[in-house]
């Protein structure tokens, strides 16, 4: 029964025009008209910071693991038998498995 009557009151929602003024007029009481142009520079100063720190790390994972993946293709290429040795790779295979007495 309580939660019918909280319900309205825990829903927000999004400001309407009125609202949008009214917090307008704050504003511009608080900082005057002319801290204003400085208050959104200094947030479009913050905005950028943070979009060239988001490319950054998104370009040092990306790089990261452009690094993994070719060690482990050098790491395949290292590990596996050429055919430039004149020795097919059965033959390889077939020695290593030997033992020694």
């Amino acid at each position: 029964m309580l939660s019918i009557y909280l319900k309205p009151f825990l829903l927000l929602s999004m400001p309407g025009e009125s609202e949008w003024l009214l917090i307008l007029l704050v504003i511009l009481l608080f900082f005057g008209g002319k801290k204003i142009p400085d208050l959104m520079r200094g947030i479009g100063r913050g905005v950028r910071e943070f979009n060239d720190a988001k490319e950054h790390v998104k370009s040092e994972i990306e790089a990261g693991m452009k690094d993994k993946d070719a060690e482990k293709q050098n790491e395949a290429l290292n590990n596996a038998p050429t055919a430039a040795s004149g020795v097919p790779p059965t033959a390889v295979a077939a020695t290593s498995n030997t033992q020694n007495p």
